[in-house]
């Protein structure tokens, strides 16, 4: 083992993710980590590895990128899961994918829950659009309800859901609490008061009792928003203890056997910052960790020789060509074989170079350029190889140096976090943009590097 190495220490758990989405047990798996990591991707990889080895699958996505679809050949994904074609399913099983749209997700919460002159009269409601379509939470709520109904349906063998890309991936779990709070808290029980209360005795009541915090909420909402918060909260009076309700469910869910939680980081030191919080969040909640997938981890399959002894040749053959250079310039000082101006011109020469080549002599060269003579001394194919030597020798300098500060961000990471089962996913030479991609992701999440792999990892 050398110190340049990046493969994952044999004495550190690993991670196996074929155990993992093998076991009937695994009902729910979570993708979390920071934005740009490649969470969308590995959940998407697992989806296709998953149902490949024989399991009903759907990955479920709040990527508004859309690289999901793309990379599964799907023109669109929806509010309804959609069949990926070209999935191998000799093995029995099947991949289904979807895109979160929390205002239609939300919309079916309305519609189930409220008969229809009600449903009606909240979706047309101006405050309701407006919390559905954007109030801070309302996405991560929704993918905790789009994931309870996929799960209460029980037609799936394997949920994979691809976390938000928010700032914190955690918010997955604090929002639901942070909305359900909201619709359930002591400012909506304020405005259901009048409704409550019913006709002049409730009007009576707000106007005479909360006249200065409606006053302050009408400088500050407008009176028109406050009177549609009031009617949105009448109409939704009903449904409130819903939300709490199924949100306590969904995070209970969360938080059983069946489910596994992935954190995604690269090899970076903000990332795996950010991935030792949400390990140290996940343990709080107390929410099943299975391990973290270190993503887009560089390799080289010369990693027995250090940047320290790459760069050290480098500059030996870089010193020896300059010798050369110099030796070959004393050389042609002192071995004079140009033609006097006579000679250049009964030699058929001009200043530019050669006329006519072919009338031309044997000693005949452009201006400026090489005489046959200079040319025995200087081989431009032993210089330019030796050039060329030493840039891949100075280029892999430069990868061992960043495969060595992979490896020390990776061993801070798991110092602190010894107990936390990891693999590696070696990168790959472009972007994922199809299924292929993903199987070849899949089989990386699997192979699981140690230290005593010789495998080459590099892009």
């Amino acid at each position: 083992m050398t110190a340049d190495n990046t493969t994952l220490d044999a004495s550190a758990p690993r991670l196996e993710v074929d155990a993992l989405i093998d076991d009937p047990h695994t009902r729910i798996v979570v993708c979390c980590g920071s934005g740009g990591v490649g969470k969308t991707t590995t959940a998407a990889a697992l989806g296709v590895r998953a149902a490949e080895r024989g399991r009903r699958v759907v990955v479920l996505t709040i990527d508004p990128a859309r690289r999901l679809a793309q990379s599964m050949g799907i023109s669109e994904l929806d509010n309804v899961p959609r069949q990926v074609k070209g999935v191998d399913e000799s093995a029995g099983g099947e991949l289904h994918a979807m895109m979160l749209d929390m205002k239609r997700t939300f919309d079916e919460i309305v519609e189930g829950h409220a008969d229809a002159d009600r449903a009606r009269a909240i979706l047309e409601n101006p405050f309701y659009q407006s919390l559905s379509a954007g109030f801070a939470g309302t996405q991560e709520y929704m993918a905790m309800e789009k994931l309870g109904q996929l799960r209460a349906n029980d037609e799936w063998d394997l949920i994979v859901v691809d976390t938000p890309p928010s700032r914190s991936a955690l918010d997955f779990l604090d929002a639901p609490k942070r909305l359900g709070s909201f619709l359930d808290g002591k400012f909506i029980r304020v405005l259901m008061a009048p409704a409550k209360v019913g006709g002049r005795a409730g009007m009576k009541f707000l106007n005479v009792g909360m006249s200065m915090m409606t006053g302050t909420l009408s400088k500050l909402m407008g009176g028109q928003l406050l009177r549609d918060v009031q009617t949105f909260v009448a109409a939704m009076d009903t449904m409130f203890g819903g939300f709490r309700t199924r949100a306590d469910a969904t995070y209970r869910l969360l938080q059983a056997p069946g489910t596994a939680f992935l954190v995604v980081a690269a090899p970076e030191r903000d990332a795996l910052r950010e991935a030792a919080y949400f390990v140290e969040r996940l343990a709080a909640e107390q929410m099943p960790l299975a391990g973290l997938v270190l993503n887009r981890v560089h390799g080289s399959g010369a990693s027995q020789l250090s940047a320290e002894r790459a760069l050290a040749a480098a500059e030996a053959l870089t010193d020896q060509r300059a010798e050369d250079t110099d030796a070959d310039a004393d050389t042609d000082a002192g071995d004079d074989t140009d033609p006097p101006s006579a000679a250049r011109a009964e030699n058929n020469l001009e200043t530019v170079g050669i006329v006519d080549l072919g009338g031309g002599k044997a000693g005949s060269r452009t201006a400026g350029g090489p005489s046959p003579a200079a040319a025995e001394h200087v081989t431009p194919t032993s210089a330019s190889a030796a050039q060329l030597a030493a840039g891949l020798l100075q280029l892999h300098a430069e990868r061992m140096q960043v495969l060595a500060r992979e490896r020390r961000t990776r061993d801070r990471f798991t110092a602190l976090h010894p107990e936390v089962p990891v693999t590696q996913v070696a990168a790959l030479p472009g972007d994922v943009h199809d299924l292929a991609g993903l199987r070849a992701i899949g089989d990386r999440l699997a192979l699981n590097l140690t230290d005593t792999d010789d495998t080459d990892t590099d892009d």
